[in-house]
């Protein structure tokens, strides 16, 4: 991943098994080779992408984050304005807001691009996928690290929030439209308003939101069977 975003006595400036790092190894990788993973990784996770030329000109997620890793080594450099600058022209341009500040680990793509905003303190980690909408922001006008850590493997289903400085560990799923207030452990899947953990393993491949768990649908569900059984019972209380 690349440096700067570590902030002194951030939960993030302590290394943790699986945890990203703002001083990982992507510090010393050239733009023109983070810019070529951004791509490649669209390629092998798009269908609909053909080639990387038409990738390139035609991804407004892929535009974003080119920008992005522009204005963050502008950001880290202590040239806060142009850095802010750049990041408002991407802005305007790819509908995608990304503040130099954050921290973005290699492989990173945001599908159709379109609507997302990610703080200031954000850190994020390597093969990570962002649908349309999703919010990694913060909860209030707190200062230091007040917007979440992303780890690897992570996918975020369209129109989530992710809020506040959580952490969200390796290979976790996000589905569409929940709200994650609290920290996700390792291998989970988690969906809801608020967010729920309603698996812990490893899981595989894409995120299939349509096979994701339904847990209000299952307290429902359980709740007819419950009145169903009661009025069966005061049916046969008041038969006798």
């Amino acid at each position: 991943m690349e440096q700067g975003a570590v902030l002194p006595g951030s939960p993030d400036s302590v290394t943790e098994a699986g945890s990203p790092r703002a001083d990982a190894a992507g510090a010393d990788a050239s733009l023109w080779r983070l810019w070529r993973d951004d791509i490649a990784c669209v390629k092998a996770r798009d269908p609909a992408a053909r080639n990387a030329l038409e990738i390139l000109l035609t991804y407004p997620g892929v535009h974003a984050i080119v920008w992005h890793r522009l204005s963050h080594r502008l950001w880290r450099a202590r040239f806060k304005f142009p850095a802010r600058f750049l990041s408002w022209f991407a802005r305007l341009v790819t509908n995608v807001d990304i503040h130099p500040g954050a921290v973005i680990g290699r492989e990173f793509f945001i599908d159709h691009g379109a609507g997302v905003v990610i703080g200031e303190t954000t850190v994020i980690g390597d093969d990570v996928l962002l649908y349309q909408g999703v919010t990694l922001g913060g909860t209030g006008n707190e200062k230091g690290k007040r917007h979440p850590t992303i780890g690897n493997n992570v996918v975020i289903g369209a129109g989530a929030k992710v809020l506040g400085g959580i952490r969200i560990g390796d290979n976790v799923k996000i589905g569409a439209g929940s709200v994650v207030v609290r920290p996700v452990p390792d291998h989970s899947t988690v969906v809801g308003i608020p967010g729920r953990v309603v698996s812990v393993r490893t899981p595989q491949g894409v995120l299939d939101h349509g096979m994701l768990p339904d847990p209000e649908g299952q307290e429902i569900a359980e709740l007819k069977e419950r009145v169903a059984t009661l009025e069966e019972q005061i049916r046969a209380r008041v038969d006798r």
